[in-house]
């Protein structure tokens, strides 16, 4: 009698189908897979983060407290936070950046108007060794 593929593998092929079904679900309902596409869809929006920085670096406060903000790279989004809204048109993030004289957190609210991003909200973030947070507001939300 000659064995089928299925008879000579079930005994591994079931619970690995089961565990793939279950992890697949869990992603699915964790909410998981929007994280991703809002990662991806920050590192496709390059403008996004570097008329950012411009703006920062543009600000006189910025500058004496800071220094020049550097360019930031993949890893710096990726470690970030990200949330669009509105069919990407809004976006909420927080990112690390890195300054001449130190380090920082850098705040944006943003919306897309045509191909362009108008920002509502960009402050930088700054703690000091005593752990006081210094908050420079360069653009803030109209009340």
């Amino acid at each position: 009698m000659k064995t089928t593929w299925l008879n000579k593998n079930y005994k591994w092929l079931v619970p690995i189908a089961t565990i793939s079904i279950l992890v697949i679900y869990l992603l699915a309902s964790s909410g998981l897979g929007k994280v991703s596409t809002d990662l991806a869809q920050a590192y496709a929006d390059k403008d996004l983060y570097q008329i950012a920085i411009e703006k920062a670096n543009n600000d006189a406060r910025v500058l004496e407290s800071l220094g020049k903000i550097q360019p930031i790279d993949k890893m710096t989004i990726l470690n970030g936070e990200v949330r669009y809204s509105n069919k990407n048109k809004n976006v909420t993030s927080t990112i690390k950046v890195q300054g001449d004289k130190g380090k920082a957190k850098l705040d944006l609210t943003a919306y897309k108007e045509g191909d362009k991003w108008k920002y509502e909200l960009l402050h930088i973030r700054m703690s000091d060794a005593s752990e006081d947070i210094q908050t420079i507001k360069i653009i803030n939300p109209q009340n």
